[in-house]
């Protein structure tokens, strides 16, 4: 296999970038679930995989769940953020599946956010 150019990468780079536009112009909500090795060991295994059953079960292919690394933020974990157009990110920590469910169901869903389960909106830390 041949070396990519310089010239095909910048290409690869902007087709990526567009159709990551058009992806998200179609998206009403992203979920990240923080998935660093402090956030696995807390549970957000099972907080993903109940927020994809959730996504599943609601049909709701406009609602895009993804993972990230650490939040640095390990002794709160497991986290998730939800990001909803243009407002602040939203973060969510010391979850529980059912606690997940509820943030799903009332912020994602019903774009209230959950205060008992609320970590910062933003870049402002709530408690």
């Amino acid at each position: 296999m041949s070396a990519i150019t310089l010239d095909e990468l910048k290409e690869k780079k902007k087709e990526l970038r567009a159709m990551r536009k058009a992806m998200e112009s179609e998206t009403r909500a992203r979920i990240v679930v923080h998935m660093g090795t402090c956030g696995v060991a807390s549970g957000a295994q099972k907080i993903l995989d109940r927020v994809s059953q959730l996504i599943d079960a609601e049909g709701a292919n406009d609602i895009q769940i993804m993972t990230s690394g650490c939040a640095g933020l390990c002794s709160r974990e497991p986290m998730l953020t939800v990001e909803m157009g243009n407002a602040p990110p939203v973060k969510y920590a010391e979850l529980t599946e059912s606690k997940a469910e509820k943030i799903f169901k009332k912020h994602v869903l019903g774009g209230k956010i959950v205060e008992s389960s609320l970590l910062a909106v933003g870049s402002e830390m709530t408690r």
